[in-house]
């Protein structure tokens, strides 16, 4: 094929198809001497086929399906499954509806879109070994990074444009400065109070130790990315025009250096180790998403009041729930963690009211009352983002904590299909003891259902739990799992059970 199309005078040439199989390095020479590769580009990312950009990305060996002994990843940071066979029938050109954002392309968008945002960050391996030799040339070679920069914006637009929905406006819409302080002040006093259902949840479980050990890996999966993307939005020159805001940015990263002790021995009391993509297959669609929105906006420096706002959250979600992390981690792991012992000064009115005076009006002064509603949107957005977070992981550790409960219902719900003579949609599924189900979720509820074999089904690092012949298992929607066959083989089906049957039960 060839870019340059024919045109017709007057009018500008059509863009050509950059996701055409077909396309050369002489079709990108010409295109770029002629000026229509941005066109190109362009029309690639916001059309139909701007899915094909995301598998081009996806298709990095780096980020093939896990193996049988890749459930962790400690010494590999830059081993990153993704289930690239899934992008088969997803589709990243649309955009993920609000009541939808936990369904897999969910999981899969943010896990591709933290690959693509990491790529720009040196990550290394605890020790020499040839495992992280191969990937990490994977990860870091231009062509990984060049595929991500035309998949960033079509997996941002996918899986961010649902928090521009019913997003809410500022409390005190008419008080300016003086509102936006006031809403801050009111939202840090209810999040002290309620620092969210999962906290309850962790309480009420019966394996607290597991419970508390899967909460510390939602946290290593947005805390570090958090606290880096505030450090790369300090990376700028703007002193004197903003003489605090750097400051208090980079303050906040050299906070997170100097706790490395504190988190790594946070980590340590449940057996965890700090690496990067350790537990890669364990951090919920959500937690990497948090990370991930503060990745997005570092890297816009358009936004930077939207990144604002989204730090100020950031500092006031650490102050408000440190005391219940501290008690958590005590009661599931009998130690009192140091990492929480001093959390970031925005407990008090006054220390948020300063907060925000020192970020907020020196760049109103530079651009205008407009910077108030950009650090509302960047505030407003990592607030719903922690809302769906707290969420995901309460009902994560619920079901988890009652994988019995869930067992009996799976032979419930068989017994009335069974029973009833209904006919429901099923998957079947015959796979080696050479193949891993890389972690996933599933759009719909589903049983699994063992016809002969064995496998280990897993949500967790703390144990595996043995399915043989006959075994079932019920898996609501959204919730984190996988697999790894023991015998030779093993053949089980997936009968997927609708909404309102699921409620019965």
């Amino acid at each position: 094929m060839t870019l340059n199309q024919t045109t017709v005078p007057g009018k500008l040439p059509e863009p050509a198809d950059l996701t055409d199989p077909d396309l050369t390095d002489a079709d990108l020479t010409d295109a770029a001497a002629s000026g229509e590769l941005i066109a190109a580009v362009e029309t690639a990312i916001t059309g139909a086929g701007a899915h094909a950009l995301v598998r081009a990305f996806a298709a990095n060996p780096a980020f093939r399906p896990a193996e049988w002994e890749e459930l962790t990843t400690e010494a590999d940071p830059y081993r990153r499954p993704v289930r690239p066979a899934d992008l088969a029938w997803l589709d990243y050109a649309t955009t993920l509806p609000a009541d939808n954002v936990l369904a897999l392309s969910g999981l899969l968008g943010h896990r591709m879109l933290r690959n693509i945002y990491d790529a720009d960050l040196l990550y290394l391996p605890p020790r020499p070994n040839p495992a992280a030799d191969r990937d990490g040339a994977d990860f870091y070679n231009a062509a990984n990074r060049l595929r991500g920069a035309l998949a960033q914006p079509v997996l941002e637009h996918h899986l961010f444009t649902f928090l521009a929905e019913d997003r809410p406006g500022p409390s005190y819409p008419d008080a300016g400065l003086a509102g936006l302080r006031r809403e801050l002040r009111e939202y840090a006093e209810q999040r002290q109070a309620h620092p969210g259902d999962a906290f309850a949840v962790l309480r009420g479980t019966r394996d607290r130790r597991e419970a508390t050990t899967f909460a510390l890996l939602q946290l290593s999966a947005f805390l570090p990315a958090a606290r880096t993307a505030i450090a790369r939005a300090a990376l700028g020159e703007y002193d004197p025009a903003h003489p605090t805001a750097r400051g208090l940015l980079l303050d906040d990263y050299q906070r997170w250096v100097a706790d490395a002790r504190a988190w790594t021995d946070l980590l340590g009391a449940a057996e965890l180790r700090t690496g990067a993509g350790a537990y890669w297959q364990l951090y919920l669609n959500t937690s990497l998403a948090r990370g991930n929105q503060l990745h997005r906006l570092s890297r816009a420096p358009e936004r930077f009041a939207e990144l604002l706002g989204a730090f100020v959250h950031q500092r006031i979600d650490a102050a408000a729930t440190a005391g219940v992390w501290s008690d958590a981690v005590e009661d599931g792991l009998g130690v009192r963690p140091a990492f929480f012992a001093d959390p970031p000064s925005t407990a008090t009115p006054q220390a948020l009211d300063e907060l925000v005076a020192a970020l907020v009006e020196p760049l109103r002064a530079l651009l205008g009352e407009d910077t108030l509603t950009a650090f509302h949107t960047g505030f407003s957005d990592a607030r719903r983002l922690t809302r769906l977070w707290d969420r995901d992981l309460a009902t994560q550790l619920a079901w988890a904590d009652s994988i019995e409960e869930h067992k009996a219902k799976a032979e419930a719900i068989d017994a009335y299909l069974v029973g009833e003579g209904i006919d429901v949609d099923l998957d079947t599924f015959v796979e080696t003891s050479e193949e891993t189900s890389t972690t996933h979720v599933h759009n719909e509820h589903r049983l699994v259902m063992i016809e002969s074999g064995q496998m280990h089904f897993w949500n967790n690092v703390t144990h595996k739990i043995a399915l043989r012949d006959g075994d079932k298992i019920l898996i609501p929607k959204s919730r984190l799992h996988g697999s790894t066959v023991l015998s030779g083989s093993c053949t089980y089906h997936q009968p997927i059970i609708p909404d309102e049957m699921y409620l019965k039960f």
